[in-house]
Order: C-alpha cells, then sequence, then structure tokens
C-alpha cells in the first residue's frame, strides 16, 4: 500500500507553530493549489490543502516560511475524526508533511542576497512521528 502525497502552491497564511504537551512542536498552514483544468467559465479552480508539520521540520517552515510563498510538500494523506464542544463527529484530512521545498525567492532577499531557488528541510529519519 502507498499514502504518498506531493503538492505545489502558496502559502495562504503565515505557518501557525504551537507545541504538543509532550514539548513537540507543530506548524500548520494551508496551501492554495490550483486543479490542472479550467471550469466551464474558463477559470481554474483553487483547493486549499492543510499541511501539518512536526518536530524539526515544524520549527524550520515556521522560521522560513510566510504567506504567499510558492512551496513543494511532500508528505502522507491523513484522516482524523474528532468530536466537537457541541456533541458533533467531524472528520478533516490533511497532508502530514515529510518535506517542503521552496520554489520561490523571498522578495526582501532577492535585491540583496539571493537565497537559493529550492532549499529542502527533510527531517532526520528519529524526527520522523511514526
Amino acid at each position: 500500500m502507498l499514502n504518498r502525497v506531493i503538492l505545489i502552491g502558496r502559502l495562504t497564511r503565515d505557518p501557525e507553530l504551537r507545541y504538543v504537551p509532550s514539548g513537540q512542536p507543530v506548524a500548520s498552514f494551508t496551501l492554495a493549489v490550483d486543479r490542472p483544468f479550467t471550469n466551464q467559465a474558463g477559470e481554474r479552480e483553487t483547493d486549499f490543502i492543510d499541511i501539518v508539520a512536526w518536530r524539526k521540520l515544524a520549527d524550520q517552515v515556521s522560521q522560513h516560511l510566510s504567506k504567499g510563498r510558492l512551496v513543494a510538500v511532500e508528505g502522507r494523506l491523513q484522516i482524523r475524526s474528532y468530536e466537537t464542544q457541541d456533541g458533533q463527529k467531524r472528520k478533516v484530512a490533511e497532508v502530514v508533511a515529510d518535506a517542503v521545498r521552496f520554489l520561490d525567492r523571498k522578495a526582501a532577499q532577492a535585491a540583496t542576497a539571493p537565497e537559493p531557488a529550492a532549499a529542502d528541510f527533510e527531517p532526520e529519519e528519529e524526527d520522523v512521528p511514526f
């Protein structure tokens, strides 16, 4: 069986970094990904996909990513269920990132000292949450 997801899109907001009770960092952000076809009006539709990064990758993502950045995310699809405070059952689909790659340059740095066009962040083997 295989559960791999590769997405290319832009961040809709700055990553949100928080810490779980065990002290592990987790970063979450949303990626806007255009569909590869146009609708009947000739416009591309966009999907907004929730991304979660853990441990070292979470720290790196929160430090280096910001709204509007173009990135490639590789990871796995995770569906989880929870119950709201009023007792309703909900399901959430999200991508748990294993690697994030920058695909653009940061606008502020591009004029002075450009960063590499693609920077990889891949967790070390012991950082993988499973």
